[in-house]
């Protein structure tokens, strides 16, 4: 088991906003929202949001992985606080000594931990023990066509003690989101007295389309439409992410904010193929010509109805 120190000191839920029992969906959705929140280019030059944001994603790295987030519970049950606090104190008043020959797997579990050097550590003589290295963190930023079709680039991230920089290439798959996590296996800091290197993870940001929007694995589309297309019903051109247009048919009575589904025109992605999710905006003009303003005055004459009369007392 690799144990951190700081898993101790530090309640990743707490700092999430998740209770220890939250599903992964739960973590996750916690952490994009945070993220989001105290990103630093969503504050500049604000040092205590960037701490947060640092101390956020380091919450994640744990929590968020299953095999981690297992390591991370069994040891906050086992540690430090379960003996008072005082993991490694000396003897005498106030202090504990330890003798780690009956401790079991606490006393190995501990013992990888603090135990350092060619001299006695608090649980016998063992010398140093290989350790992994630290995870790391990397941005990423892709336009939403590259989010859409995935590409295959590079990250530079710091390449450890040697204080120097490495390339690491990366391949994102089609259909990521943004700000989702993308974890590279043993790409992360350098490990010590041989032990493996960290896990990387690729923070990606996708900039948004001009056009389309998305929601999962579907593709969003504000469709404008006239009153009167609306009203009498009518078949519209909709355009698709992939450049073919498709035909949609209004109804005669389409109300605004309606939603159509235009199937097989979203994204691709594991879980399958997406839609096209169509929301329909009525256009309301700004100016009306004399034949315009005479017609609508008429409609409104024959008309008759108040859409809220179901408000006036009765």
């Amino acid at each position: 088991m690799d144990v951190k120190r700081e898993w101790f000191d530090k309640d990743y839920y707490a700092i999430l906003g998740v209770s220890p029992s939250a599903s992964e969906k739960e973590i996750q959705q916690a952490y994009r929202k945070l993220a989001r929140e105290l990103h630093p280019d969503a504050n500049p030059g604000d040092s205590a949001a960037e701490d947060q944001f640092k101390e956020v994603s380091a919450a994640y790295d744990v929590v968020g992985d299953a095999d981690t987030r297992g390591q991370y519970d069994e040891a906050r049950q086992m540690g430090p606080s379960t003996m008072g606090g005082a993991p490694f104190g000396g003897g005498g008043p106030g202090g504990f000594s330890f003798d780690g020959s009956d401790m079991g797997d606490l006393g190995d579990l501990l013992g990888g931990m603090f135990g350092s050097g060619g001299g006695a550590s608090p649980f016998g003589a063992r010398g140093p023990r290989p350790q992994q290295g630290r995870d790391q963190e990397a941005q990423l930023r892709l336009s939403f066509d590259e989010s859409f079709s995935g590409v295959t680039t590079s990250v530079t991230i710091s390449g450890g003690r040697d204080g120097g920089t490495r390339s690491i290439k990366v391949r994102i798959p089609a259909g990521v989101e943004d700000g989702q996590r993308i974890r590279l296996k043993n790409k992360g800091g350098p490990g010590v007295n041989g032990g493996p290197r960290g896990d990387l993870f690729v923070v990606v940001l996708v900039t948004d389309h001009p056009i389309f929007g998305r929601d999962g694995k579907h593709l969003t589309l504000d469709l404008p439409v006239t009153f009167y297309e609306a009203v009498l019903g009518s078949d519209i051109k909709v355009p698709t992410y992939r450049g073919e247009s498709v035909k949609l048919r209004l109804p005669a009575g389409t109300q605004p904010g309606r939603k159509f589904r235009v199937k097989g025109h979203g994204i691709e992605t594991a879980p399958g193929l997406g839609d096209l999710l169509v929301t329909v905006q009525v256009a309301v003009p700004a100016k009306l010509n004399k034949a315009q303003r005479k017609a609508l005055e008429a409609f409104s004459e024959a008309s008759g109805e108040s859409p809220r009369s179901h408000l006036q007392d009765s």
